[in-house]
């Protein structure tokens, strides 16, 4: 039996789990910085590093009250060291380095992004390997063809914005608060894809481009002044939500893998999940998401990843870095 606590501050959500043998979290708590960051239409990374530190204590002390674990029982403390906005990273970097001092434990480097991979095995046991991955955040936006946990493979990238990052500056254009994603979904829910948005094509069959969409709408919204805006919204998420996972199918299909995983924040969008749906029925293929509360920033989903790396003996010292565009 494994207790790994696991620490996240790689965006704007500080938040601390234990999880046992990565797969049940005992307890976790998290405290999110939305509605300090709506302010300024987007993360202000200084406050959101002054924000983990007020919180990053707090929360640890509420984690192990509520689960009654010793921290003496704690096997090993993982913590994201990357990618993600460099002071928030150092905030939970040097806090999990301190912890693992203090507890004599070893410390484990976990990447964001293997961390939301996690997310969807932490609650999902039925997944078969190889499978393919569509992982779509504010940052990243990948098409990865996973052997296995620990041997994968990306196959399409994002050339320019993340399909999250095109979200967010839409919402803005549209007047739409911080974060956009949500947003957007919530408008298109009132409205029809009534609106013809171009799709961007690539040099590489699986790889992405929303700045050439984003560029669309910014222009259409220039030149149509009698615009609907729950009509942009759903026919920009449409168009959005039909590259996704047209492209990912395609690649689910040409390697021959029936499962395919969709992690990230923008797997909460309702959209995505209709066309996997409708592709499940259409291709035989099986999609699996995280539960819509874990698309999100967690500590579970990061101490489920570093129980992997505990399995393995893989663990790192105490002079890790940060790194805030650590590659998958």
């Amino acid at each position: 039996m494994a207790f790994i606590l696991g620490i996240e501050s790689s965006c704007d959500e500080t938040s601390v789990a234990i999880v046992e043998n990565g797969e049940k979290i005992i307890s976790e708590k998290t405290a999110s910085q939305i509605n300090i960051h709506a302010l300024y239409g987007g993360v202000v990374p200084e406050i959101a590093s002054r924000y983990h530190l007020e919180k990053i204590s707090i929360l640890t002390k509420m984690v192990f009250d509520e689960s009654k674990i010793d921290p003496k029982k704690i096997s090993a403390v993982a913590v994201t060291y990357g990618p993600g906005l460099v002071g928030p990273l150092l905030v939970g970097l040097s806090y999990a380095k301190g912890l693992s001092y203090a507890l004599k434990v070893p410390l484990i480097g976990v990447n964001h992004m293997i961390g939301h991979l996690n997310a969807v095995f932490l609650f999902d046991r039925n997944i078969e390997f190889p499978c393919m991955v569509l992982m779509i955040s504010g940052a990243h936006t990948e098409i990865v063809y996973m052997r296995s946990l620990n041997d994968f493979e990306i196959i399409g990238k994002s050339i320019d914005d993340a399909a999250g990052e095109a979200f967010d500056k839409v919402a803005r254009m549209l007047g739409l608060p911080y974060p956009g994603g949500p947003q957007i979904d919530k408008a298109a829910k009132g409205g029809k894809p009534s609106y013809n948005f171009t799709k961007p094509k690539t040099e590489g069959k699986y790889d992405f481009s929303f700045s050439g969409l984003k560029t669309h709408v910014l222009y259409f919204l220039r030149d149509n002044k009698d615009f609907k805006l729950e009509d942009v919204a759903s026919s920009f998420q449409e168009t959005v939500a039909s590259i996704l996972v047209d492209k990912v199918v395609e690649a689910a299909l040409e390697y021959h893998v029936k499962d395919v995983i969709v992690a990230g924040g923008v797997a909460a969008n309702s959209a995505v999940r209709k066309k996997t749906e409708e592709a499940s029925l259409k291709n035989n293929l099986v999609f699996h998401f995280p539960p819509l509360k874990y698309c999100t920033d967690n500590a579970s989903m990061i101490a489920a990843a570093g129980w992997h790396e505990y399995k393995e003996g893989r663990f790192a010292s105490l002079d890790l870095e940060a790194v805030p565009n650590l590659e998958v």
